[in-house]
Formats: structure tokens, C-alpha cells, sequence
């Protein structure tokens, strides 16, 4: 896989050693140091991929991921601190399609990176598939084995919420972010049950993709990992 990639990133060393690994990995990267910058490279080059730092000098990561949401939909991945667990619920609602906590293995970020921009790019069929399961998100009609499953709208929301973010651990307040953008009138545990029906609907054949990280939050597993 190719493309341009913009990393925006206020760390010299992380942003270099972030973009030397894209660039062996086949990718065009540029840097910025601040927001302002970023936002500027960002409207100039058209990136295919943003990687995004979310504490920034001139123009924060959330308020630069919000300004380019609403001018594109290019893929952004946010980088946040291990220790602030509530900044990346922000990151995500403010429009990332995920995100990478520091400190972070390079290998990872272009794993990620790859991820994103599958979905992105096949986003257009607004088609999501994972072995046996396909969410066709403009008709709201799921799939199981080839065989149609009656799903409530809360319950395609979190699928396609699962499946955007494959063998990615997601907390309730994250499922609450990326399912009802905190428009939500029941409390965390309410995701609970559910997560219960959706994996009624959706086990085929003793698998189930959907598992519970106990102490964490729910884990969408592809068939084929």
C-alpha cells in the first residue's frame, strides 16, 4: 500500500522516527510541528493519511481534527498519552478513526495506518465486511453466512461501530462515543445488554466475534485472526 502521509507532531524525534518508518514502508511523509501548520499542509497536499498529535502548539489536535472533519474525510489517527484515557474518547468524537497511545511501537502505527485506509478507501460502498458478517450501512441490512439478520438500530450502530475498529479493545464510554456521539440517556452499563443481543444475532456456529476483555470493554475479532 502507498499514498502521502502528513504527520503532525509537536516531538522532532517522534515525528521523524514516525516518518522515516512510512517512508520504508513505501508511503510520502511530511512533517508540521504545530497545528497551524498542519492544517495549512493539510488543505495544500490533500494527504491520503493524517497522523495526528493530539496536545499541539498554535492549534490543539482536537480542535485541528475538527476544522479538517468538516472540510474532508480523510483518514486521521490521533496519537494520545497513555494517561489520559478520556482525551481519546475526545479524539474520537471529535472525528479520528482511531487512535495510538504513546509510547508506541512504529510497526504498529503503519498496521493501524494500513487498517484505516482499507476502510477508507472501500468506505465509498459504504460496505463492511468481516468473514461471515456484512453490514451494508445505506440500506441498514446485515448479513450473517449470507442469511439476513433483524437487527434494531442501536445494534447495527455498534456493529459498525465494532467493525470499523477490528481486534481494537473499546471501552463503554468509547462504544457510547462512536454509537450515539454521547447522545445516549441510559447509563454505561445499559451498552452491556446491548452488546448481549448483538451477539445473539450475530454467533454463527459456535463463533463469536464479539469478546469481552474483562476489566477493559468489548473486542471485535476478524475470522481470520
Amino acid at each position: 500500500m502507498s499514498g502521502q502521509v502528513l504527520i503532525v507532531e509537536d516531538d522532532p524525534r517522534i515525528a521523524e522516527w514516525v516518518r522515516i518508518y512510512f517512508e520504508r514502508a513505501g508511503y510520502t511523509a511530511e512533517v508540521a510541528h504545530d497545528g497551524q501548520t498542519g492544517l495549512d499542509l493539510a488543505r495544500r497536499l490533500a494527504p491520503d493519511l493524517i497522523i495526528l498529535d493530539l496536545t499541539l502548539p498554535r492549534l490543539d489536535g482536537v480542535d485541528l481534527c475538527r476544522i479538517l472533519r468538516q472540510e474532508s474525510d480523510v483518514p486521521i489517527i490521533m496519537l494520545t498519552a497513555r494517561e489520559a484515557p478520556a482525551q481519546r474518547i475526545v479524539g474520537l468524537d471529535s472525528g479520528a478513526d482511531d487512535y495510538i497511545v504513546k509510547p508506541f511501537d512504529p510497526r504498529e502505527v503503519i498496521a493501524r495506518s494500513e487498517a484505516v485506509l482499507r476502510r477508507a478507501r472501500g468506505k465509498v460502498q459504504r460496505l463492511l465486511t468481516s468473514g461471515s458478517i456484512s453490514l451494508n450501512e445505506t440500506t441498514g441490512t446485515v448479513t450473517v453466512n449470507h442469511e439476513p439478520v433483524d437487527l434494531s438500530q442501536t445494534q447495527i450502530a455498534l456493529l459498525a461501530a465494532f467493525m470499523r475498529h477490528p481486534n481494537q479493545v473499546l471501552t463503554r464510554d468509547q462504544l457510547i462515543s462512536l454509537t450515539f456521539h454521547h447522545e445516549f440517556d441510559g447509563f454505561d452499563r445499559a451498552i452491556d445488554s446491548q452488546v448481549a443481543r448483538l451477539r445473539k444475532r450475530i454467533g454463527h456456529k459456535g463463533k463469536q466475534p464479539i469478546q469481552t476483555v474483562y476489566g477493559a470493554g468489548y473486542r471485535f475479532v476478524t475470522e481470520d485472526d
